[in-house]
């Protein structure tokens, strides 16, 4: 499949600060990527050197096959989403989305014709005639993303385009963009430090700390397979413990945690007899007083408080030891007997836990 973007050992320094280290990633045509991580990352220094605001330092970025050193952001094809959308309030939706087609000149006819053709594009039919005030805050998201559509670039960079909804609406755009690039077919490339918007709506997603990426994959596979402690603690919530290493067999290790535990995990990366290990466990792979425990990691801890919210519920509970963990409430059972202060037994598989090697060795 054709790339779209490519971009190859790019970096980018500011004086002696390293905003962006050494990255090299492709994002295939029609697809949506996102780069997903914390504040003072990177990644909006990523996409500016994308849309050409920002020199690399070194290395290349290529759009369809096209080297765009030394190009003008506005002769590149691309266009940038911004979180506060800049739509223009004294002009209607129609205007908006033709203020890049009448600085390039384009013929009135050609003007009103792919705006038309951009709403529907959009979901926004006959929104033509309406002032930005009018519109929802939903509905002025779609219209900033048809003022770049209607431009027909390569690739659509959105930067924290969400940021500035409100949850309910910002749940909703989720899904809204995801069918709306689906849709037009359009490369996005996405910026977020909202896990959950990446892996809702990507195809692939890249995990960024420190000006590098830290893995780059599908949702499932960042979720389910983190490459790296940064990843397991950042993608998603997980209980973690403290402990060293006891045994190694193939790709599993036995764990013997700061508190006491012994649990046996995957573990990723070389490990030793001694080496100080994290290890990673989802809410999700625990159960509450397992029938059968046969194969699983077991131990005793009560519950502090039970924290409600729908689908979504879970146990707030404490070992012996202090140590706080979450526990997701599946929705195929009911626990309603379960009070606070009361104890359970929780069970979690092997192959749910992950550990990685601690930074700084051994034990």
């Amino acid at each position: 499949m054709e790339n779209d973007l490519s971009v190859s050992r790019l970096v980018k320094r500011f004086g002696e600060f390293t905003a962006v280290d050494d990255v090299s990633f492709d994002v295939p045509a029609g697809s949506f990527f996102s780069i997903l991580g914390p504040s003072g990352c990177g990644k909006t220094t990523m996409l500016r050197m994308v849309a050409g605001f920002e020199e690399p330092t070194s290395g290349t970025i290529a759009i369809r096959g096209r080297d765009m050193a030394r190009v003008a952001p506005n002769r590149r094809p691309v266009n940038l989403v911004f979180q506060h959308l800049a739509l223009f309030p004294m002009m209607n939706v129609a205007r908006n989305i033709a203020f890049g087609l009448e600085r390039r000149g384009t013929p009135r006819a050609e003007i009103a014709r792919r705006v038309e053709r951009t709403l529907e594009r959009v979901g926004l039919p006959g929104f033509g005639s309406k002032e930005i005030a009018q519109l929802s805050g939903g509905q002025k998201q779609r219209v900033a993303i048809a003022r770049c559509l209607v431009l027909e670039p390569s690739v659509l960079l959105l930067d924290e385009p969400l940021g500035a909804l409100d949850l309910k609406l910002r749940e909703q755009m989720k899904v809204e963009l995801k069918k709306l690039q689906a849709k037009v077919g359009t490369t996005f490339i996405y910026i977020t430090h909202d896990q959950s918007e990446a892996l809702v709506m990507s195809d692939a997603v890249a995990v960024m700390n420190k000006g590098r990426f830290e893995q780059v994959g599908s949702p499932q596979e960042l979720y389910g397979d983190p490459a790296t402690p940064f990843v397991a603690g950042f993608v998603g919530d997980s209980n973690i413990w403290e402990g060293t290493v006891r045994e190694c067999s193939g790709q599993r290790a036995v764990i013997g945690t700061d508190e006491g535990f012994a649990f046996e995990a995957r573990r990723r990366g070389a490990c030793a007899p001694g080496s100080a290990v994290r290890l990673f466990l989802r809410p999700e792979a625990m159960r509450i007083e397992p029938a059968d425990a046969s194969g699983l990691n077991t131990f005793r801890a009560t519950v502090k408080a039970l924290l409600f919210d729908g689908a979504n519920s879970r146990l707030l509970t404490v070992t012996p030891a202090e140590h706080e963990l979450l526990v997701t409430l599946p929705q195929n059972r009911r626990f309603d007997h379960i009070r606070p202060g009361q104890e359970i037994t929780l069970g979690w598989h092997p192959d749910s836990g992950v550990c990685f090697r601690r930074e700084g060795g051994d034990a």
